[in-house]
């Protein structure tokens, strides 16, 4: 360790050494523990830990690596003790509480085959196959160059994932535009068109016919369009490496817009979004309000930044030296891989996302279990190296998105406060990617109407939640929002909270705004450009990243 490193450190705990008292009682409560649980271990009347990794009936029979799981837990607080009364600026701090839980996580006990009580004993029961099953399973990752999260064999897009009936109508280098068949005899008069995420694949909206937004939509009398972003390849001779977040949002989202409308022949349409899609959506609508064209009947916006000024965890990955090496590397041409983009994101988790997999996979040989999400999720993208610099900076980075006209698309100032649609804000309480504050705090930029849902459950698991499961639960406030400022702890504090899903009270939202039931057409596009091309859900979403 360097001295500067030495010096740094201690500056950092400086304040914990000129406080005596407060370094002596983090000293005290670690003894008197760190004493019990030495008795305790003596006596053999260890507690159990309820903490997943060390809970199971494994590591309760085997008294000295129950000890030791008691050990770590127990430094694990004591570090995370000192950490808090570490005195620095909030996002230092915030850095180095990240650092410091990754390796803290990392270390447990049970990511050690030797000292995992699972492991050893799962070992003995198969006489040693579950470790040769395990190194099989670590060289298949090896050689796939990630971990496997699910059973990879047990789906196939197109063919029990994203099976939606519809056709492509439209294509061009940033996307393909899926039309889908009706499913009733009478559909609304007024369109939706679907914006997922570029940096994931549209089919978390469309995965198995019992948990797909898109069949459901479809199903409650819908005519739904969606984007199927491309997924650019590091060979590709088109020049995708130079895409922009302006071609994005004019070729991509605005090209989207204009051919739904097209081809419903309808002035306005009802419009989605979804994350970054919802960022990309709110942009493109603006920007086109800015030049005259009002497309939007109304919006929804799933888990989605506008204000970029609180982004959660998030924020520890994006300083101004990490964005500066972006823009030098790829901020003119070049891809960021969609490998560097899902660790990232497994990280942010890994307990759940990383370290399980090390011990059931490689130290216990197990294949995962089924679940279409974390294949999905699995089936990352790349993204064009100029989109994804200016999207860092401009967002993340600097929030220049919320003053008005600072960004431009082309000659055109982003100006959120055009946008006075009707809209229907939707969140997930335990968002680690979009806290729900920030999303919240949409309500306080755009316009219209407003109407804000918070869904239980994460970033990706509250919003696929389909209403036959009866499964979680939803908060709504009924505030008018005319009336004055409401807090989001105001807002949670007097939100009745619903059973099930939160698609049925956006059903009814979205229906009042949808027109008249007419009868549904049998043809999907139209006889001009928009021909039926393929068979949903077309090529784009079948190309793997590499």
């Amino acid at each position: 360790m360097s001295e500067q490193q030495n010096n740094d450190i201690n500056a950092w705990l400086a304040p914990l050494y000129q406080s005596s008292e407060a370094w002596l009682s983090l000293q005290a409560n670690f003894v008197k523990d760190f004493q019990q649980i030495f008795s305790q271990a003596l006596t053999g009347n260890l507690p159990e830990i309820k903490d997943r990794r060390f809970s199971s009936e494994a590591w309760k029979k085997n008294p000295q690596l129950l000890s030791l799981a008691h050990l770590y837990l127990l430094s694990s607080k004591a570090i995370f003790d000192v950490l808090d009364k570490i005195e620095l600026d909030q996002e230092t701090k915030d850095k180095l509480d990240f650092a410091v839980h990754q390796w803290v996580d990392a270390v447990a006990p049970s990511n050690f085959f030797a000292l995992n009580a699972d492991a050893i004993e799962t070992f003995e029961k198969t006489h040693g196959e579950s470790l040769q099953k395990g190194i099989q399973n670590l060289m298949m990752d090896i050689q796939k160059g990630r971990m496997t999260q699910t059973d990879e064999d047990a789906f196939e897009v197109g063919k029990n994932l994203a099976i939606t009936p519809g056709k492509v109508v439209y294509q061009n280098a940033f996307f393909e535009l899926i039309q889908y068949a009706p499913q009733t005899e009478t559909v609304y008069e007024i369109p939706l068109l679907m914006v997922p995420p570029c940096i994931n694949k549209f089919y978390i909206l469309d995965l198995q016919p019992e948990n797909s937004f898109v069949r459901n939509a479809v199903e409650q009398g819908h005519t739904v369009f969606l984007m199927s972003w491309r997924n650019p390849l590091p060979n590709d001779p088109d020049g995708v490496h130079r895409f922009t977040w302006g071609d994005y949002i004019e070729q991509g989202v605005m090209r989207a817009l204009q051919a739904v409308s097209e081809i419903t022949k309808k002035e306005k349409i009802n419009t989605l979004g979804f994350c970054v899609g919802g960022t990309m959506l709110a942009s493109a609508l603006a920007i086109a309000k800015a030049r005259g064209q009002d497309y939007a009947n109304s919006m929804t916006l799933l888990t989605t930044f506008l204000d970029f000024s609180d982004t959660g965890i998030m924020h520890v990955f994006v300083d101004e030296a990490s964005v500066a090496i972006r823009e030098q590397t790829i901020g003119q041409e070049g891809l960021m891989p969609a490998k560097e983009l899902a660790i990232t994101f497994s990280f942010l988790r890994p307990n759940e996302l990383v370290w399980n997999y090390v011990v059931s996979n490689y130290f216990k040989g197990e294949t995962p279990l089924p679940f279409d999400i974390l294949y999905w999720n699995g089936d990352s993208t790349n993204l064009p190296g100029p989109f994804y610099a200016y999207y860092l900076r401009n967002a993340y980075l600097e929030n220049n998105f919320m003053v008005p006209n600072k960004t431009q698309i082309g000659d055109t100032g982003l100006d959120f406060s055009l946008l006075d649609m009707d809209t229907y804000l939707y969140a997930s309480k335990d968002d680690h990617i979009v806290p729900w504050k920030s999303a919240y705090a949409s309500k306080d930029i755009l316009t219209g109407d407003i109407k804000f849902c918070l869904g239980a459950s994460g970033h990706v698991a509250g919003v696929i939640n389909p209403p036959a499961k009866n499964k979680r639960n939803y908060w709504i406030n009924n505030y008018i929002y005319d009336d004055g400022y409401l807090s989001s702890e105001q807002w949670f504090e007097d939100a009745d909270q619903m059973p099930g899903s939160w698609w049925t009270d956006w059903y009814e939202w979205i229906a009042e705004r949808a027109g008249n039931r007419i009868k549904a057409k049998k043809t999907l596009g139209d006889r001009t450009i928009y021909k039926p091309r393929a068979d949903a859900p077309g090529e784009y979403v079948k190309v793997k990243a590499v």
